[in-house]
């Protein structure tokens, strides 16, 4: 469980993911790890898995974009559907 919900995506969903960021479905899940209940509200993880992230895409992750994505998980407005946003 991550952040109070079960990851259920389907496999098709971890095939986009790769495809765009050729960061691979086990990778994706061991950071996912990371983000387990008690560390979605600690700020120095998630700040760490943003830039882990970052350094696997090859993309880097300018510190108020960094900034916007911490506020919203810190503050529980991660939407429900995140496959909605890979289409």
């Amino acid at each position: 469980m991550v952040g109070g919900f079960i990851l259920r995506f389907s496999d098709n969903f971890f095939k986009k993911v790769e495809k765009k960021t050729n960061v691979n479905k086990e990778t994706i899940l061991s950071l996912a790890e990371r983000l387990q209940d008690e560390n979605m509200k600690n700020e120095t993880v998630l700040r760490d898995v943003i830039k882990q992230i970052g350094a696997l895409t090859g993309k880097e992750v300018p510190k108020e974009k960094e900034d916007k994505i911490v506020k919203t998980i810190i503050d529980d407005k991660v939407p429900n559907n995140i496959e909605d946003y890979m289409k």
